[in-house]
């Protein structure tokens, strides 16, 4: 017989009986449950966080079963989100899962505001611009990650620059619904700027492909060491931000580099300026 003391008896040490009575009562809305969405989910459940609101439009492809946790044979070809919540409850008979699929957009001034915090776990721009939008004009902090081969996580509190702002995207006039596909690859190009500035990325990946997939070519690479300690480490900030603790990480954020066990942080402003045009001039010569 389920018990939600029991289950969650080991967890006490890392947090107090109060503070695990706090996840049980918190709401986290974790939109994209693919690869470092189902990770942080996945997180979130076992550490007995009591309610998810979880979003997705897709449903699960063979090619998912190499990064995603809540991808099987069984559950190719159902709704991404929905076989979530399925499992889900086979850990935590007693969690609420709330399910949208593509009407979250309607619904998403309810959907943020209802949660402590959001995860972001899409990787479509104009969705993520809505995320973040929103999430600012209600108050409420967005946990993402870059688009990188190291695992990365950073936190944009309502107060903090803007996340297109601060990454200099071309989308800051633009309504999250017409974004074009030039404004989608200008996006790309300067959150990739930004990877390759701030971190050791580059030394880890087959510059070849990697090129391909700047320029559009072919999909991006996903590995599921990667993807997983990423979505932990967004878990770890959504139960921050729902017990009230400091976040430990900001709009920058950082990376963490596996193969040579170091945390790799934003370089200074003045040396990041320095860098821009190399890289730059570095990420053309592998789109051509």
């Amino acid at each position: 017989m389920f018990d939600y003391a029991e289950f969650t008896t080991r967890n006490i040490g890392f947090v107090t009986p109060q503070e695990q009575d706090t996840l049980r009562k918190a709401c986290v809305f974790v939109c994209g449950t693919g690869g470092m969405g189902g990770a942080a989910i996945l997180g979130l459940a076992r550490a007995g966080v009591g309610k998810l609101i979880i979003a997705d439009l897709d449903e699960f492809e063979v090619s998912n079963l190499n990064r995603q946790v809540f991808c099987f044979d069984h559950t190719v070809g159902q709704h991404k989100a929905a076989a979530t919540a399925r499992i889900l409850r086979t850990i935590n008979p007693e969690i609420e899962v709330e399910v949208h699929r593509g009407d979250w957009t309607t619904h998403v001034d309810d959907l943020v505001g209802r949660s402590v915090v959001v995860v972001n776990g899409t990787d479509d721009l104009g969705a993520s611009l809505l995320l973040y939008r929103r999430a600012r004009a209600l108050g409420k902090a967005v946990i993402d990650a870059y688009a990188s081969p190291l695992p990365s996580v950073y936190v944009t509190g309502p107060k903090a620059q803007p996340h297109e702002a601060r990454l200099g995207y071309p989308t800051q006039d633009t309504a999250w619904d017409a974004i074009t596909n030039d404004q989608r690859s200008a996006a790309f190009l300067k959150e990739s700027e930004w990877v390759v500035i701030h971190s050791s990325s580059r030394k880890y990946i087959d510059l070849e492909i990697v090129g391909d997939v700047v320029a559009g070519k072919r999909s991006r690479m996903s590995f599921a060491p990667m993807v997983i300690s990423t979505g932990q480490l967004m878990c770890y900030e959504a139960i921050n931000a729902a017990l009230g603790r400091p976040h430990g990480t900001d709009n920058r954020g950082y990376f963490f580099n596996p193969y040579a066990a170091r945390v790799e942080r934003p370089k200074p402003a003045w040396l990041a300026a320095l860098m821009a045009p190399l890289v730059r001039r570095f990420l053309k010569g592998l789109m051509t």
